[in-house]
């Protein structure tokens, strides 16, 4: 059911330029997803036109248009960088004599080849099949014939149905598959938590440079190559920085401008990682003229995923790109979010980019002596319960002197519950 096309079939690009002030560097980008796909490029078709026709989205002329270049150059499939409603899909199909994939589907398509998990082939699969659950018509002959005969399908019911059917089945199974593997995430994180280890989750743009800064400071060996969404199965790695101890890094898959919706929900316990991380390094090509827009990409998708008001460092990456190659650095601005510019691939930097974790998580990190009062016993139960505690003594006195060491938005969190303020028991 979800044949995807094989690499190197011969494909048109197809853009709307009326409504984009970045034509060209929105072109480009999907040039690339498309190469990305295994598509061999042999033609481009832009419009002009203002407002999108319901009908083929381009104009009647446009569609004569790319119809006889695809008769011309022999093309395989046409690509639209944009998102098509189904009736637009089925339309351009119908006009054009040719298979036509949206923004969406050629995402889509990266993805499914991308996916090596068992889990990061089960989001994708869902993904595809909720694209494809209103697309069902398009490509298949048989759809409307019904099929009757003894032990088969109900009286009356059409393949269409039974194709919309099977697939709802389908989708259930999938995603009782992925709470499972959410409910496994969750315990892991829990269990994460409680050993008051640190998250610190690697986001940004697709082809940033995220698993080869991941890769450097981690030590590990995540697949890196020079082309859009080269990572889509996320990665976990424990590490050990000066000044802050043992934490966990969590490399996690690019995002892109339009990502679709249908991938964000697929992808949900994926993206947990982001929600619940303690810092985010938001890594930024440096190179990329356009890198200021990326930059609000990425947050509309971290606010989309619940993730917009996780700490973040601005990680300016691939700087030995850069003519003037400035001298790395760390910088705090007015809007209280630190940058640090450094090159993943040569190491130039990172030393900078340690020192600013450290300083953020040395903030982030509670580690301090408390006397608790015999009134305060839940609490001392609660930081028991969440394995807080790294010394515990009873005082002559009564209560106990105890050594802590939690996140500070938890331990606020733990004592606004009791309606207590830990500060009152430092020592």
């Amino acid at each position: 059911m979800l044949e995807r096309p094989n690499a190197g079939e011969r494909a048109i690009l197809v853009q709307n330029n009326g409504q984009g002030e970045f034509a060209q560097d929105a072109l480009q980008e999907f040039t690339e997803l498309a190469r990305s796909a295994g598509a061999d490029i042999v033609g481009t078709v832009e419009s002009a036109r203002q407002k999108p026709d319901p009908k083929y989205y381009i104009g009647s002329g446009k569609v004569d248009e790319i119809k006889a270049l695809a008769g011309t150059l022999s093309a395989d499939v046409i690509l639209f960088n944009h998102q098509l409603s189904p009736g637009q899909e089925r339309n351009l199909e119908r006009a054009l004599q040719c298979r036509v994939i949206d923004r969406t589907g050629l995402i889509l398509d990266i993805f499914a080849q991308r996916a090596r998990t068992f889990e990061g082939k089960l989001q994708v699969e869902l993904a595809q099949l909720r694209h494809l659950s209103s697309r069902l018509i398009r490509g298949w002959t048989h759809l409307e014939r019904q099929k009757g005969g003894i032990g088969l399908r109900g009286p009356g019911e059409t393949q269409l149905e039974t194709d919309r059917r099977l697939i709802r089945l389908r989708i259930k199974y999938i995603t009782e598959r992925l709470e499972k593997v959410r409910s496994q995430r969750e315990q892991n994180r829990r269990s994460r938590a409680r050993s008051a280890l640190p998250i610190i989750a690697l986001v940004g743009y697709t082809n940033a440079g995220k698993s080869t800064l991941f890769n450097t400071i981690t030590g590990a060996s995540v697949y890196v190559e020079n082309q859009l969404f080269a990572t889509l199965d996320p990665t976990l790695r424990y590490q050990e920085l000066n000044g802050i101890g043992r934490c966990v890094f969590a490399d996690t898959v690019g995002f892109v401008s339009d990502l679709p919706h249908t991938l964000i929900e697929a992808f949900r316990a994926t993206l947990e990682e982001v929600q619940q991380a303690d810092l985010l390094l938001h890594v930024i090509d440096a190179s990329d003229e356009l890198r200021q827009d990326k930059i609000i990409e990425v947050n509309e998708v971290l606010a989309q995923i619940g993730a917009e008001d996780r700490p973040q460092i601005l990680v300016y990456n691939k700087i030995d790109k850069l003519n003037d190659n400035p001298l790395p650095r760390i910088e705090e601005t007015g809007d209280n979010l630190q940058r640090v510019w450094l090159s993943a691939l040569t190491g130039e930097g990172m030393a900078e980019l340690t020192t600013a974790i450290a300083q953020h998580m040395q903030a982030e990190i509670v580690r301090t002596h408390l006397h608790l009062p015999p009134s305060a016993g839940r609490l001392r139960a609660a930081l028991f319960e969440l394995q807080a505690i790294i010394d515990d003594a009873p005082l002559p006195t009564g209560g106990w002197a105890v050594t802590i060491c939690l996140r500070r938005h938890e331990l606020e969190q733990l004592c606004h519950k009791q309606s207590i303020d830990w500060q009152d028991y430092i020592f």
